[in-house]
């Protein structure tokens, strides 16, 4: 068996969706901070409420 670089694909298929999660939930952190009102608040909301629902449906809806 051989170890996966960095680079192969391998490697981006179990990373892809933690990394995507992770850069939405900075998103909406830093949007939440920095916002008063308005879009940055419904940004926030939204970005944060995608890893909410990933985790709910992972974690009770598919058992």
């Amino acid at each position: 068996m051989t170890r996966p670089t960095p680079q192969s694909p391998w490697a981006w298929s179990i990373w892809r969706w933690p990394v995507a999660l992770a850069v939405l939930t900075t998103i909406g952190l830093v949007a939440a901070l920095f916002s008063d009102g308005g879009a940055g608040d419904l940004l926030a909301g939204a970005c944060l409420a995608v890893p909410v629902g990933v985790g709910a449906w992972f974690g009770w809806v598919r058992r």
